[in-house]
């Protein structure tokens, strides 16, 4: 599997190809707002509500402050099924250019 760069994610979402997923708390996109349009699941639910809340029929990018939370999210929803990717944190999408929403 390629990596995914930000910019890509940030292409792909524009275009609909892709789910972009917050894996942050919600204290944290409350101080600093999400990537507009993400989906957000905190990591510990990820296992829990992934399949009721992701389709399965699209790859999802998936992001948190720095990086490594979004790593265990990529984990947890490969051995669900899904073609994720860690494209890093909110500062990368933010910088790339993603549009924020607060």
């Amino acid at each position: 599997m390629t990596k995914l760069t930000t910019k890509d994610a940030i292409a792909r979402a524009a275009k609909g190809e892709i789910t972009v997923l917050d894996v942050r708390e919600a204290a944290e996109i409350a101080a600093s707002g999400k990537a507009a349009g993400a989906l957000h699941i905190p990591l510990s639910m990820v296992p829990l509500q992934a399949d009721a809340k992701i389709a399965k029929n699209k790859p999802v990018a998936v992001y948190c402050a720095v990086g490594g939370r979004a790593g265990m999210a990529t984990q947890a929803l490969a051995k669900l099924g899904f073609e994720a990717h860690n494209i890093g944190g909110f500062g990368d999408w933010a910088s790339a250019g993603g549009p924020v929403s607060r």
